[in-house]
Protein backbone atom coordinates (compact mmCIF):
# COMPACT_ATOMS: atom_id res chain seq x y z
CA UNK A 1 0.00 0.00 0.00
CA UNK A 2 1.32 3.69 -1.26
CA UNK A 3 1.34 6.52 1.23
CA UNK A 4 0.11 10.08 0.02
CA UNK A 5 2.28 11.35 -2.45
CA UNK A 6 4.51 14.71 -1.21
CA UNK A 7 4.07 17.90 -3.58
CA UNK A 8 6.75 18.56 -5.77
CA UNK A 9 9.28 21.38 -4.75
CA UNK A 10 8.66 24.65 -5.77
CA UNK A 11 10.49 25.60 -8.59
CA UNK A 12 11.55 29.13 -6.88
CA UNK A 13 11.53 29.61 -2.73
CA UNK A 14 12.13 32.60 -1.10
CA UNK A 15 11.89 32.98 2.60
CA UNK A 16 12.59 35.96 4.79
CA UNK A 17 13.55 38.20 1.84
CA UNK A 18 14.36 41.75 3.29
CA UNK A 19 16.26 44.61 1.41
CA UNK A 20 17.32 47.88 3.23
CA UNK A 21 18.98 50.49 1.69
CA UNK A 22 21.12 53.53 2.97
CA UNK A 23 19.79 56.94 3.19
CA UNK A 24 22.60 59.34 2.43
CA UNK A 25 23.85 61.96 5.64
CA UNK A 26 22.33 65.04 5.40
CA UNK A 27 25.13 66.40 7.79
CA UNK A 28 28.30 64.90 8.96
CA UNK A 29 26.65 64.30 12.67
CA UNK A 30 23.09 63.03 11.42
CA UNK A 31 22.76 59.29 12.49
CA UNK A 32 22.99 56.50 9.73
CA UNK A 33 19.28 55.37 8.58
CA UNK A 34 17.93 53.48 6.52
CA UNK A 35 14.84 52.65 3.97
CA UNK A 36 12.79 49.47 4.10
CA UNK A 37 11.71 48.43 0.41
CA UNK A 38 10.89 44.54 0.88
CA UNK A 39 10.74 43.15 4.62
CA UNK A 40 9.98 39.24 5.66
CA UNK A 41 8.88 38.08 1.99
CA UNK A 42 7.90 34.18 1.50
CA UNK A 43 6.62 33.13 -1.68
CA UNK A 44 6.80 29.73 -3.31
CA UNK A 45 6.17 29.05 -7.38
CA UNK A 46 5.85 25.99 -8.50
CA UNK A 47 7.01 24.66 -12.16
CA UNK A 48 4.44 25.55 -15.08
CA UNK A 49 2.32 27.38 -12.46
CA UNK A 50 1.33 31.73 -13.22
CA UNK A 51 2.38 34.05 -10.15
CA UNK A 52 1.29 37.47 -10.66
CA UNK A 53 2.11 40.57 -8.09
CA UNK A 54 -0.04 43.39 -7.69
CA UNK A 55 -0.39 46.52 -5.36
CA UNK A 56 0.45 50.50 -5.29
CA UNK A 57 3.86 51.56 -7.01
CA UNK A 58 6.36 51.73 -4.31
CA UNK A 59 5.10 48.53 -2.51
CA UNK A 60 8.10 46.35 -3.39
CA UNK A 61 7.10 44.67 -6.45
CA UNK A 62 10.07 45.32 -8.66
CA UNK A 63 12.52 44.98 -5.23
CA UNK A 64 10.87 41.21 -5.14
CA UNK A 65 11.60 39.87 -8.71
CA UNK A 66 14.80 41.38 -8.40
CA UNK A 67 16.23 39.75 -5.74
CA UNK A 68 14.21 36.62 -6.97
CA UNK A 69 16.51 36.68 -10.27
CA UNK A 70 19.63 37.81 -8.39
CA UNK A 71 19.48 41.02 -10.25
CA UNK A 72 20.00 42.74 -6.32
CA UNK A 73 21.59 41.14 -3.03
CA UNK A 74 18.96 40.79 -0.09
CA UNK A 75 19.90 42.30 3.20
CA UNK A 76 18.37 39.18 4.82
CA UNK A 77 16.67 36.19 3.70
CA UNK A 78 17.18 33.42 0.88
CA UNK A 79 16.37 32.39 -2.28
CA UNK A 80 16.42 29.25 -4.05
CA UNK A 81 15.67 28.06 -7.58
CA UNK A 82 15.21 24.08 -8.48
CA UNK A 83 16.47 23.48 -4.81
CA UNK A 84 19.68 25.42 -5.29
CA UNK A 85 20.80 28.19 -3.06
CA UNK A 86 20.96 31.81 -5.45
CA UNK A 87 24.14 33.56 -4.35
CA UNK A 88 23.52 37.14 -5.82
CA UNK A 89 26.76 38.70 -4.21
CA UNK A 90 28.64 35.63 -6.30
CA UNK A 91 29.45 36.94 -9.33
CA UNK A 92 28.21 36.63 -13.04
CA UNK A 93 30.35 33.32 -13.55
CA UNK A 94 28.83 31.61 -10.66
CA UNK A 95 25.31 32.90 -11.69
CA UNK A 96 25.47 31.60 -15.12
CA UNK A 97 23.56 28.40 -14.26
CA UNK A 98 20.76 30.82 -13.03
CA UNK A 99 21.16 33.20 -16.03
CA UNK A 100 20.47 29.72 -18.40
CA UNK A 101 17.42 28.65 -16.46
CA UNK A 102 15.38 32.41 -16.13
CA UNK A 103 14.40 35.45 -18.75
CA UNK A 104 13.07 38.46 -17.77
CA UNK A 105 11.02 41.44 -19.72
CA UNK A 106 11.04 44.76 -18.59
CA UNK A 107 8.60 47.48 -18.49
CA UNK A 108 9.59 49.57 -21.47
CA UNK A 109 9.96 48.06 -24.88
CA UNK A 110 11.52 51.20 -25.88
CA UNK A 111 14.62 51.42 -23.45
CA UNK A 112 14.97 47.62 -22.83
CA UNK A 113 16.23 47.17 -26.95
CA UNK A 114 19.89 48.76 -27.82
CA UNK A 115 18.88 51.08 -30.90
CA UNK A 116 22.65 50.59 -32.98
CA UNK A 117 21.88 46.63 -32.78
CA UNK A 118 20.02 44.05 -35.08
CA UNK A 119 17.23 42.51 -33.78
CA UNK A 120 18.66 39.24 -34.49
CA UNK A 121 21.41 40.46 -32.74
CA UNK A 122 19.05 41.60 -29.74
CA UNK A 123 17.49 38.20 -29.35
CA UNK A 124 20.91 36.60 -29.96
CA UNK A 125 22.78 37.90 -26.71
CA UNK A 126 21.85 35.67 -24.43
CA UNK A 127 22.76 32.53 -26.78
CA UNK A 128 26.55 34.29 -27.44
CA UNK A 129 26.79 35.51 -23.19
CA UNK A 130 25.22 31.98 -22.29
CA UNK A 131 27.40 29.88 -25.04
CA UNK A 132 24.45 28.23 -26.54
CA UNK A 133 23.69 27.16 -30.05
CA UNK A 134 26.93 27.66 -31.86
CA UNK A 135 29.08 24.41 -30.91
CA UNK A 136 30.46 22.73 -33.75
CA UNK A 137 28.23 25.14 -36.33
CA UNK A 138 30.60 27.09 -38.42
CA UNK A 139 29.18 31.20 -38.65
CA UNK A 140 26.80 30.08 -35.69
CA UNK A 141 24.44 29.25 -38.34
CA UNK A 142 22.47 27.38 -35.07
CA UNK A 143 22.00 30.35 -33.41
CA UNK A 144 20.50 32.35 -36.61
CA UNK A 145 18.07 29.02 -37.01
CA UNK A 146 16.87 30.03 -33.51
CA UNK A 147 16.78 33.51 -33.71
CA UNK A 148 14.62 32.54 -36.24
CA UNK A 149 12.56 29.94 -35.03
CA UNK A 150 11.68 32.41 -32.29
CA UNK A 151 10.93 35.47 -33.66
CA UNK A 152 8.40 32.93 -35.46
CA UNK A 153 7.13 31.95 -32.05
CA UNK A 154 6.36 35.68 -30.94
CA UNK A 155 4.39 36.51 -34.04
CA UNK A 156 7.43 38.20 -36.16
CA UNK A 157 8.75 37.27 -39.43
CA UNK A 158 11.65 35.72 -39.55
CA UNK A 159 13.23 38.40 -42.49
CA UNK A 160 12.81 41.24 -39.61
CA UNK A 161 16.02 39.82 -37.70
CA UNK A 162 18.06 42.30 -39.95
CA UNK A 163 16.12 45.25 -39.09
CA UNK A 164 16.23 47.92 -36.19
CA UNK A 165 14.08 48.78 -33.45
CA UNK A 166 13.24 52.39 -34.46
CA UNK A 167 11.18 50.47 -37.59
CA UNK A 168 8.88 48.68 -35.42
CA UNK A 169 5.64 49.50 -33.10
CA UNK A 170 5.74 49.47 -29.35
CA UNK A 171 4.23 46.06 -29.11
CA UNK A 172 6.73 44.65 -31.96
CA UNK A 173 9.42 45.99 -29.66
CA UNK A 174 7.79 44.28 -26.65
CA UNK A 175 7.71 40.62 -28.85
CA UNK A 176 11.59 41.40 -29.83
CA UNK A 177 11.96 41.38 -26.12
CA UNK A 178 10.03 38.39 -25.09
CA UNK A 179 11.79 36.61 -28.10
CA UNK A 180 15.31 37.49 -26.33
CA UNK A 181 14.19 36.49 -23.26
CA UNK A 182 12.74 32.78 -24.29
CA UNK A 183 15.96 32.03 -26.74
CA UNK A 184 17.38 30.16 -24.52
CA UNK A 185 14.32 28.15 -23.52
CA UNK A 186 14.56 29.17 -19.74
CA UNK A 187 12.14 27.29 -17.48
CA UNK A 188 11.38 30.83 -15.89
CA UNK A 189 9.84 34.48 -17.51
CA UNK A 190 9.87 36.69 -15.33
CA UNK A 191 8.09 40.52 -16.57
CA UNK A 192 8.22 43.46 -14.52
CA UNK A 193 5.04 45.29 -16.05
CA UNK A 194 5.34 44.15 -19.49
CA UNK A 195 2.52 45.23 -20.92
CA UNK A 196 1.74 48.71 -19.23
CA UNK A 197 3.82 51.03 -21.82
CA UNK A 198 1.19 49.31 -24.68
CA UNK A 199 -1.93 50.43 -25.73
CA UNK A 200 -5.16 47.78 -24.67
CA UNK A 201 -5.54 45.63 -27.71
CA UNK A 202 -1.77 45.42 -28.44
CA UNK A 203 -1.91 44.51 -24.31
CA UNK A 204 -4.61 41.47 -25.16
CA UNK A 205 -1.99 40.41 -28.31
CA UNK A 206 1.18 40.13 -25.58
CA UNK A 207 -1.52 38.71 -23.20
CA UNK A 208 -2.08 35.86 -25.32
CA UNK A 209 1.02 34.80 -26.78
CA UNK A 210 2.56 34.78 -22.74
CA UNK A 211 -0.29 32.60 -22.55
CA UNK A 212 0.59 30.56 -25.96
CA UNK A 213 4.21 30.02 -24.39
CA UNK A 214 2.77 28.61 -20.75
CA UNK A 215 0.77 26.15 -22.42
CA UNK A 216 3.63 24.54 -24.82
CA UNK A 217 6.32 24.89 -23.37
CA UNK A 218 5.14 24.81 -19.51
CA UNK A 219 6.82 27.71 -18.77
CA UNK A 220 6.94 29.49 -15.24
CA UNK A 221 5.32 33.02 -15.06
CA UNK A 222 5.92 35.95 -12.33
CA UNK A 223 4.37 38.53 -13.62
CA UNK A 224 3.99 42.84 -11.70
CA UNK A 225 1.35 44.15 -12.82
CA UNK A 226 -1.06 47.07 -12.33
CA UNK A 227 -3.77 45.46 -14.37
CA UNK A 228 -5.70 43.28 -12.75
CA UNK A 229 -7.46 42.14 -15.61
CA UNK A 230 -4.18 40.84 -16.95
CA UNK A 231 -3.81 38.57 -13.87
CA UNK A 232 -6.86 37.83 -13.67
CA UNK A 233 -6.83 35.60 -17.60
CA UNK A 234 -3.05 34.77 -16.77
CA UNK A 235 -2.47 34.10 -13.41
CA UNK A 236 -3.26 30.84 -10.96
CA UNK A 237 -1.89 32.76 -8.27
CA UNK A 238 -1.70 36.14 -6.59
CA UNK A 239 0.54 38.06 -4.47
CA UNK A 240 -0.73 41.49 -2.68
CA UNK A 241 2.10 43.77 -1.34
CA UNK A 242 1.77 47.08 0.79
CA UNK A 243 5.12 48.76 2.00
CA UNK A 244 7.22 45.95 1.38
CA UNK A 245 5.30 43.54 2.70
CA UNK A 246 3.05 40.74 1.18
CA UNK A 247 -0.18 41.54 2.94
CA UNK A 248 -2.10 38.22 0.92
CA UNK A 249 -1.64 35.64 -1.65
CA UNK A 250 -3.57 32.42 -3.15
CA UNK A 251 -5.77 31.38 -5.81
CA UNK A 252 -6.04 34.27 -7.97
CA UNK A 253 -9.81 33.93 -8.24
CA UNK A 254 -10.03 33.71 -4.69
CA UNK A 255 -8.16 36.57 -3.43
CA UNK A 256 -9.97 38.73 -6.31
CA UNK A 257 -13.42 37.26 -6.00
CA UNK A 258 -13.16 36.93 -1.79
CA UNK A 259 -10.17 39.48 -0.56
CA UNK A 260 -9.48 38.93 3.11
CA UNK A 261 -7.10 41.64 3.67
CA UNK A 262 -8.78 45.07 3.97
CA UNK A 263 -5.92 46.61 1.83
CA UNK A 264 -6.78 44.21 -0.85
CA UNK A 265 -10.17 45.18 -0.90
CA UNK A 266 -9.33 48.68 -1.39
CA UNK A 267 -7.28 48.12 -3.64
CA UNK A 268 -9.43 46.26 -6.31
CA UNK A 269 -11.82 49.06 -5.36
CA UNK A 270 -9.22 51.65 -6.64
CA UNK A 271 -7.45 49.90 -9.62
CA UNK A 272 -9.83 50.20 -13.25
CA UNK A 273 -10.12 46.39 -14.36
CA UNK A 274 -9.44 46.30 -17.84
CA UNK A 275 -10.18 42.89 -19.90
CA UNK A 276 -7.95 42.06 -22.23
CA UNK A 277 -10.42 39.20 -23.42
CA UNK A 278 -13.17 41.93 -24.93
CA UNK A 279 -10.46 44.32 -25.83
CA UNK A 280 -8.94 41.58 -28.39
CA UNK A 281 -12.66 40.97 -29.71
Amino acid sequence: MTGPVSPAPPLLRARGLTRRFAIPKATLFEKARTSTALEDADLDVAEGSAVGIIGESGSGKSTLVRLLLALDAPTAGSVEFDGRRVDAAAGARALHWLRRDTGMVFQDPYASLDPRMSVGRIVAEPLWALGLGGDGEPGGEGRRARVQDVLRQVGLEPEMADRFPHEFSGGQRQRIAIARAIVHRPRLLVGDEPMSALDVTVRAQILDLLADLRRRDNLTLVLVSHDIGVVQNLCDEVVVMKDGRIVEEGPTEKVLLQPQAAYTRRLLASIPVIDPGSAAS
